[in-house]
């Protein structure tokens, strides 16, 4: 099941590249994630209502989940003979020859869309295991935990609605750079004794601002990686998460055991304060390789030598 899900989210991201222009993949990934984002708030509820005990028969309700989830997979299944435009990318695939992995490694823009995209995914997986200890530490009631990671993720779906405009009016590194440095100085303020009113507002901003990372960190690695190693270079992220995901939360356990429960905060702050470091050098970098559209053909060069040699 994990493999198939990694495989999914590689498969997804890299058609996102494929069927975008340049000009948009900002604009289309900002949209992915928000269905994937909304699948995260929709799925535990609806999951959690048919999994809730009827009658006593715990078990039957979760296996009507398992089906209900099978059956969701299956439809999305058969939609994805719609999906891709096979026209578009017939020519470069001839060309196309293979680039090691050390090689995307060391394109300029690569690491640094890696490094974000770990940065904030796990600010926010600490962020949601850390927030309720923390609250129980200050006297905070469970409930009022769960609404504030709620609107945290509310306001991340909010930051992926406005994205297109705001990359209009300052560009996509100055945005990453500036997200990445105002998320890290509020994960920081998290570990002060603020009142549950200016929680949830950090929290909110805070959200808005993790909302930005993810989908141009996508962007960022497409754009910067040679054409023929897209899929690879987002399979390469995918994997930087999954360490970070691994590294993260053992280094914030170590942290939270030795300065308390709310060191591991400041941890997040100084991992996306770098983040905005990379942002601000490698956002903005421009996709590797020829740009799409036709190549211009031979028959173009020198006619008067071409009709001599016919």
């Amino acid at each position: 099941m994990g493999l198939g899900h990694l495989c999914f989210v590689i498969g997804a991201q890299s058609l996102v590249a494929r069927q975008s222009a340049p000009a948009e993949q900002d604009r289309n990934f900002g949209h992915f994630t928000i269905g994937a984002s909304l699948g995260q708030l929709i799925g535990p509820i609806a999951a959690g209502y048919l999994i809730s005990e009827r009658d006593g028969a715990m078990a039957r309700t979760s296996a009507l989940a398992l089906l209900v989830s099978a059956v969701v997979a299956a439809v999305s299944f058969t939609s994805l003979w719609r999906i891709e435009h096979r026209g578009t990318g017939g020519s470069p695939r001839r060309s196309a020859r293979k680039v090691p992995v050390g090689g995307i490694l060391r394109t300029r823009g690569v690491p640094a869309g890696i490094f974000i995209s770990l940065a904030v995914l796990s600010a926010t997986d600490i962020l949601t295991a850390y927030l309720p200890v923390v609250g129980e530490h200050r006297g905070i009631a469970p409930a009022t935990v769960g609404l504030l990671l709620s609107l945290r993720a509310a306001a991340t779906i909010a930051c992926r609605l406005v994205m297109t405009p705001m990359l209009r009016a300052v560009g996509r590194a100055a945005l990453l750079s500036t997200t990445c440095l105002l998320g890290g100085l509020l994960c920081a303020a998290i570990a002060l004794p603020v009142p549950v009113w200016g929680l949830a507002v950090m929290l909110a901003v805070l959200g808005f601002c993790l909302g930005v990372g993810q989908p141009l960190s996508m962007t960022t690695v497409v754009q910067a990686a040679p054409v023929a190693a897209r899929s690879t270079a987002l399979a390469l992220r995918l994997t930087g998460n999954r360490l970070g995901q691994v590294a993260a939360p053992a280094a914030a356990g170590l942290i939270a055991g030795v300065a308390g429960t709310a060191a591991p905060f400041v941890m997040l702050g100084a991992l996306l304060a770098g983040a905005a470091g990379l942002g601000l050098r490698g956002g903005g970098t421009p996709a590797a390789g020829p740009p799409p559209g036709p190549a211009p053909g031979p028959r173009a060069e020198h006619p008067g030598v071409r009709r001599n040699s016919a």
